[in-house]
C-alpha cells in the first residue's frame, strides 16, 4: 500500500501536538509495512518563499497553486492508493482534495480542530466558547471578531476559504474523528454517519514509567484557551508550598503570567519552553500533569503522553479530554476531570495529590489498551484497506 501523507507543519516555535502526531502516525505506518510519501509544507518556510509564490500567500489558502502543482506531478509519478490530509493551511490548501479527485485517488482527513466551520478551528474567542459562524453560508462573525490571527481582513480570507470549500470538504471520502465530540461536529456540517469512522491518535510506547516524582506539571502553549490562567487563580487558594511543586512549561503571550507566579511563590517554578528531552524529564519528576484548557480541546497530546509516561492527568472537562481519560467508561479511569472553574479546580488539586500513586498505573494501562501504536496503528490500516477496496480509481 501506497499513502501520500499531506500536512502543512505550523510553526516549530509554537509547540504544535499536531506536528508531533502527523510524525509519529508516518514513522508507525512505516514501520507496519506501508509506504508512505510525505508531502509536507511549513509555515516557517514562508520567510524564504520567491517573491512570485509570498505574492501569492493571501490567496493560498483557497488554491495553494505551487502545491498544487508539486502534488500532481507526485501523484502522476507515484500512483499511490489515497491520500491522508492533516493541516492544510496556509500553504497546501483544501485544493488538495480537488487535486487526488482529479486523480482518482481517495482523500481521508483527519480532523483535528474545528476549521471547517471555524475560522480559528476553536471555536473559542475571547475568554469564552464561541459557535457563532455555526450554520452561516459566511463567517461574518469571524470577520468581525477578528478571529484569524486578530486580523480582519485576514479572518475575511479564512471566511471565504470556508465558504469556497464547503463543497470540497463534503467530498471528502473518510472522515477520521479523533473523538465523538469532533464526529458530532462533522455530522452537523453535513457529513454522513458512513463517511466517519472514530479513531483517536496514539504515540510511541517510551516504556516502563519511571517512579513517580513529585508536584505538578502544566506543559501547553500559553495562550489564553489552554488554561494557565485557569490553573494559577486554583493555586493560589492554596498556601505556598501546600501541594508540592507546581512547573510550568511552554512559551507563547502568557509568558509574563508564568514568569510572575514564579517570582511571587515559592512553589511555582517556570521552566520556559523545553525540547523533547526536557520535557521528558519535566515528566518524569512530576506526580500529577495538570491539562486545564477552557476551549473544547480535541485531544491533547499532553495527556496521550502523561499516560504513556505512567501519569494520573488532573484535566477539565471539556472536548475530548473525559474520553482520553477513560472518564464514564468501564474502565479505571487514567485520572479526573472537574469543570473549567477556579474553585472546582482548587478543590480537585489536593485530591489529585493524594491519589496519584494509586492512580498512576490505570493510566499506564489506558494508554496500552487504547493509544498504543499496536492498537491504533492497526485501526488505520484498516480504515484505509476499506477505502481501497470500496474506492472507484477513475479520475472524478
Amino acid at each position: 500500500m501506497k499513502v501520500v501523507v499531506a500536512h502543512n507543519r505550523y510553526r516549530e516555535a509554537i509547540p504544535s501536538g499536531e506536528n508531533v502526531i502527523v510524525d509519529t502516525e508516518i514513522a508507525q505506518l512505516t514501520a507496519a509495512g506501508i509506504e508512505v510519501l510525505p508531502f509536507q509544507r511549513a509555515s516557517d518556510s514562508i520567510g524564504d518563499l520567491p517573491l512570485v509564490q509570498k505574492a501569492l500567500l493571501p490567496i493560498s489558502p483557497i488554491y495553494g497553486r505551487a502545491a498544487q502543482r508539486d502534488l500532481d506531478e507526485l501523484l502522476r509519478r507515484e500512483r499511490p492508493d489515497l491520500l491522508h490530509l492533516h493541516n492544510p493551511y496556509p500553504l497546501l490548501s483544501p485544493w488538495v482534495v480537488r487535486t487526488a479527485h482529479a486523480h482518482g485517488v481517495p482523500v481521508v482527513q483527519t480532523v483535528h480542530n474545528y476549521r471547517q466551520v471555524c475560522s480559528s478551528g476553536l471555536y473559542f474567542r475571547d475568554g469564552h466558547n464561541c459557535v457563532d459562524c455555526r450554520g452561516k453560508a459566511f463567517g461574518w462573525p469571524a470577520v468581525a471578531h477578528k478571529c484569524y490571527r486578530g486580523s480582519a481582513a485576514q479572518s475575511a480570507l479564512m471566511a471565504t476559504t470556508l465558504a469556497v470549500h464547503r463543497s470540497t470538504w463534503k467530498s471528502v471520502d473518510r472522515y477520521i474523528a479523533l473523538t465523538g465530540r469532533i464526529a458530532a461536529h462533522l455530522k452537523d456540517y453535513g457529513i454522513p454517519d458512513e463517511h466517519i469512522v472514530i479513531k483517536p491518535n496514539g504515540l510511541p510506547d517510551p516504556g516502563e514509567p519511571e517512579p513517580l516524582g513529585d508536584g505538578f506539571l502544566y506543559a501547553a502553549r500559553l495562550s489564553p484557551e489552554k488554561g494557565l490562567g485557569l490553573l494559577l487563580e486554583a493555586w493560589r487558594r492554596h498556601p505556598d508550598g501546600s501541594l508540592g511543586q507546581l512547573r510550568i512549561a511552554g512559551d507563547g503571550e502568557l509568558r509574563p503570567l508564568a514568569e510572575r507566579a514564579d517570582a511571587e511563590r515559592g512553589d511555582v517554578t517556570y521552566l520556559g519552553a523545553l525540547d523533547r528531552d526536557g520535557m521528558v524529564a519535566a515528566r518524569t519528576r512530576a506526580s500529577v500533569i495538570v491539562a486545564v484548557p477552557t476551549w473544547n480541546d480535541v485531544l491533547p497530546t499532553v495527556i496521550l503522553e502523561a499516560m504513556a509516561a505512567g501519569r494520573p492527568v488532573l484535566g477539565t472537562d471539556v472536548g475530548g479530554i473525559g474520553y482520553l481519560l477513560g472518564i464514564g467508561e468501564p474502565v479505571e479511569a487514567a485520572g479526573w476531570t472537574v469543570e473549567p472553574d477556579a474553585a472546582a479546580l482548587a478543590e480537585a488539586l489536593p485530591i489529585a495529590r493524594a491519589g496519584a500513586a494509586a492512580v498512576a498505573p490505570a493510566a499506564r494501562k489506558r494508554y496500552l489498551q487504547a493509544f498504543h501504536p499496536d492498537v491504533v496503528t492497526r485501526r488505520l490500516i484498516e480504515i484505509y484497506t476499506s477505502l481501497i477496496e470500496n474506492s472507484h480509481p477513475s479520475p472524478r
